[in-house]
Parts: C-alpha cells; sequence; structure tokens
C-alpha cells in the first residue's frame, strides 16, 4: 500500500480532573497539591519530569478556587502594578524564569503569601536548582515545601499510555498496551513518545494501530 502524505496535527489534550491517574508514583504529591491549606506559608513546589503532568494537576488544584496561572518564561515587570486578587496563583516552569523578571516573582510571592493566599509553582528541579540570582527571592523560594512527581510505576505508565492514545482519539488493539508497558523506558516522556510514533505510522501506512504496527516501530527505535 502506497504510503500517505501526513499532517502533524495537535492532539487534543484533555486536563479534566477525572483524567489525572493517581498512582503510587503520583499519590502523595496529587494528595498535598489537593489540600493547600496544608501548605507551608500557602506556596508549594510541584517538581517533576517533563509530561508529568505538573500541569493537568495544577489544573485540578484550581477547580473549585479562583486561579490565575502564569508561565516563568514570560513573567514580566508588568506584572507588578497589575498583583492578582486570585485565591491561587500558578506560576509554571518556574526554572524558565528569566533575570529580568526575577523582581516581578517576588512581589508576586510576597503578595500572595502576605494577604493569605495559595501559591503553586511547577518546575523540573527544586528550588535549590532554580537560576534566580536575587537574594531575597532565593531565600524565599528555597523555603517553599516541595511535592515530587516519581516516573511512572507500571499501572500508570498503562494509564498514561492509554489517555495518549485516547487524547489522539485513536484504539490501539488490546494486545498494544501491554506490550508497550513490557518494553518502553518507564518514563513520562517515553510514554508520549511512542504513542506519537505509533500514530505517525499508522497514518503513514493506512494501518490500524495493531501489535505488529507496535513491534515494527519499537524495531526501529535507535536506542
Amino acid at each position: 500500500m502506497a504510503e500517505q502524505l501526513v499532517f502533524d496535527l495537535p492532539a487534543q489534550v484533555s486536563l479534566a480532573p477525572g483524567d489525572f491517574f493517581v498512582s503510587d508514583a503520583n499519590r502523595e504529591a496529587a494528595a498535598m497539591v489537593a489540600a493547600p491549606d496544608g501548605w507551608p506559608q500557602g506556596k508549594l513546589a510541584l517538581i517533576g519530569p517533563r509530561r508529568s503532568g505538573k500541569t493537568h494537576l495544577a489544573r485540578v488544584a484550581a477547580t473549585n478556587i479562583a486561579a490565575q496561572s502564569y508561565d516563568g518564561a514570560t513573567l514580566n515587570s508588568g506584572l507588578v502594578g497589575h498583583l492578582p486578587d486570585a485565591a491561587l496563583v500558578v506560576v509554571e516552569n518556574v526554572e524558565t524564569l528569566q533575570p529580568a523578571s526575577e523582581e516581578a516573582l517576588f512581589h508576586l510571592h510576597n503578595h500572595i503569601v502576605g494577604r493569605g493566599g495559595y501559591l503553586l509553582l511547577t518546575a523540573t528541579t527544586p528550588p535549590t536548582q532554580w537560576p534566580v540570582r536575587l537574594p531575597d527571592l532565593a531565600s524565599r523560594l528555597q523555603a517553599t515545601a516541595i511535592a515530587r512527581l516519581g516516573e511512572p510505576d507500571d499501572q500508570l505508565l498503562f494509564a498514561l499510555l492509554l489517555k495518549h492514545f485516547s487524547d489522539r482519539q485513536l484504539r490501539p488493539a488490546p494486545a498494544v498496551l501491554p506490550y508497550l508497558v513490557d518494553r518502553i523506558e518507564r518514563s513520562y516522556a517515553a510514554a508520549y513518545d511512542v504513542v506519537s510514533r505509533l500514530d505517525a505510522a499508522a497514518l503513514v501506512k493506512g494501518r490500524e494501530i495493531t501489535l505488529p504496527l507496535a513491534r515494527a516501530v519499537l524495531d526501529n527505535d535507535p536506542d
């Protein structure tokens, strides 16, 4: 069969609370995020690998509370004159914070904590490794309690694969998921990557996602 032209369209990722799957790998962190009244000084750093569900879990935390979200890479000094009144403020990817934006985060931190609100910070590394030069901000961030998302166990890996297929509106053959769980690296990135490659291969070849296709994709893995 002739190979087909493929358009790389983004998956429709669902971040609904019910789509966050809890296992032993993330249970403690999920429980901490869900209970902001227990955060010391009203702040928490959610740490985990790429694609581990930090954004999803932050959305879950904001389900029943007025919330405002920012990204560390785009935070800017203009925020200082427009500090939010939201009960929960989320700053994602804090490790990407630019030096010129440190003062904005410093004022945001003091504003939220001072008024008894909640501050949720997400990153792939803990606060001690964030490239913050402003001493007063660094000391405040490093005093933040930490919730860690571990790499997925088999149960969570299966659920992640199922969700990634579902986000792409794909229905793999029943044998595909157990086969992948037994063979791919135990990581969030690997789960996302293998589903992306299977999706692309199925489109190019005009085939369903079957066990033979999964074998062929993994056999071609450069690792």
